[in-house]
């Protein structure tokens, strides 16, 4: 039966350029929708940007330039990620221009004011502009934002409230039964401890003073606007038409199917536990899944716009080229624990697994296919015996079961194992042993030759077949290699060029 996955990013704040770190959770998404695609399944995967941010219209003053100016340029910086990544991309929405947006938040704020969870009260509270987000004291760090290492303002005036300690215990239920899943373990009972802390009902929208009057306007109140994580959050439905009508919203986020969101550990309580708690006010389903990655650093330090340690990902696409960049993000971080970067360590891991794992497979075989059959592939079955057939076999479940953990590190790994494994049997069979034994009058060992050939040309491309969802560039030229024209493979040449030889600094 066919599958439906609806599969999101984050929005990002568009205060200044993209940087790796969105483009890690950019990578992942687009390698689930791909994959899930592969399989057969229905996927619909969405990204898009965060324009109405209190932090984007501080950023633009200080540019000294008008805030839409200043948002389109950076909105259109991230939506051009999707060529340097090679991004599938069916949907891409910005909360301060998309007509499917206002409208939608709108009916969501009037959702949750008919359930009797909005109120209005006086407030004051320490504000982390970084975060956009009210801190207790209690939840800083020597006085800082722990995220940021900036010290909160001081904010006191009259918003709307949001009424989340109502939904505690169901959010708490909801959790703990799966039916809300929060992957790795760590980070739900993370989430678990949070809620059983006690949740405190939080400020959902801000003045039009405060806000400079960029943003949505509370439905019936111009004098606040809507708080930019309600805003923002609300863009997973709103992209679907909730509030504008169609089908999509139904056929996406309603029924049985996948509901898929990838974040950051930085914003999991927005995702883990606001969220779901506005839907349910709303009455509306919750997604099915969230998936949790920790930071990129530089350094040791978190990547971000605000730290100055940005890595512009599309520079780094056109220095490296894209599957470098895919596959580093892929294979070397985990998933759990922060990953640290450098150039070094991407054009070592694309020198050591493109040009000298895969390259070099592939022109082995390719090579040995004409050096000792011409070119032309026997036709022949590759022999069941053989432990790289096995391996072959078992492999797209392997890559099945690690990304429905959302494991990206562990699926690239169970792939590589077909690498490794073909690589033995070159080694043990021996084929210019075979191919001296055939002229000498043995026609087992041709024919041993011949099943080693078909076994070898069958790896490479199950290696083509599921690596296209993580490095979709370098699948489709190992398959390109893999494809007889007038019954022979392609001549065989190198495939991928070592980086370490033509390198530019990023």
């Amino acid at each position: 039966m066919t599958a439906r996955h609806f599969i999101t990013t984050t929005i990002p704040y568009v205060n200044a350029r993209p940087h790796l770190g969105f483009a890690l959770e950019l990578v992942q998404a687009d390698a689930l929708a791909r994959h899930h695609r592969q399989r057969g399944d229905r996927v619909r995967l969405l990204s898009g940007t965060d324009d109405n941010s209190l932090k984007n219209v501080l950023a633009a003053e200080a540019a000294g330039v008008d805030v839409r100016t200043f948002v389109d340029r950076n909105a259109d910086a991230f939506a051009a990620l999707r060529t340097p990544l090679a991004l599938s991309l069916d949907d891409f929405i910005r909360t301060s221009s998309d007509p499917r947006h206002r409208v939608g938040v709108e009916r969501l704020w009037r959702r949750c004011a008919a359930a009797g969870d909005l109120y209005r009260k006086a407030y004051e509270g320490l504000y982390c502009v970084g975060c956009e987000q009210f801190y207790t004291p209690d939840e800083l760090v020597g006085g800082r934002c722990a995220e940021h290492g900036a010290e909160p303002r001081l904010v006191a005036e009259e918003n709307w409230f949001f009424r989340l300690s109502r939904h505690a215990d169901r959010l708490h239920r909801l959790i703990t039964s799966g039916a809300l899943r929060i992957e790795p373990a760590a980070r739900r009972n993370e989430v678990l401890a949070l809620i059983e802390g006690g949740l405190h009902d939080f400020s959902v929208s801000r003045s039009h003073t405060r806000a400079r009057g960029w943003g949505i306007p509370v439905p019936d109140d111009p004098s606040q606007v809507v708080y930019v994580w309600w805003d923002a959050l609300a863009n997973y439905v709103t992209s679907l038409g909730y509030g504008t009508g169609g089908t999509a919203y139904d056929e996406w986020w309603g029924g049985d199917g996948h509901r898929v969101h990838l974040a950051g550990k930085g914003v999991v309580r927005f995702h883990a536990v606001y969220w779901p708690a506005l839907l349910l006010s709303a009455g509306l389903p919750l997604p099915t899944d969230l998936f949790v990655h920790d930071y990129l650093t530089v350094g040791g330090r978190k990547i971000s716009k605000s730290a100055g340690n940005t890595v512009d990902p599309a520079a780094l696409a056109a220095a490296y080229g894209t599957d470098a960049v895919r596959w580093w993000l892929l294979r070397e971080v985990p998933r759990s624990g922060d990953a640290d970067f450098t150039a070094e360590r991407l054009i070592g891991r694309a020198d050591a697994d493109f040009a000298g794992g895969l390259g070099n497979l592939v022109h082995r075989v390719v090579t040995a296919v004409h050096r000792f059959r011409g070119g032309a592939l026997p036709v022949v079955e590759p022999s069941d015996g053989l432990p790289l057939t096995e391996v072959c076999a078992k492999v797209p479940g392997r890559v099945d079961a690690a990304l429905a953990d959302f494991d990206f590190r562990r699926a690239t790994r169970a792939v590589w194992t077909v690498v490794e494994e073909a690589n033995r049997c070159i080694d043990a069979a021996r084929p210019w042993e075979l191919a001296r034994r055939e002229r000498e009058g043995d026609p087992a060992a041709g024919a041993r030759l011949d099943a080693v050939l078909v076994a070898l040309v069958a790896a490479c491309r199950v290696l083509a077949d599921e690596l296209r969802p993580f490095v979709p560039g370098a699948a489709a030229r190992i398959a390109e290699r893999l494809t007889p024209a007038d019954g022979r493979l392609p001549t065989p040449r190198p495939l991928f060029p070592r980086l370490r030889e033509d390198t530019r600094p990023v």
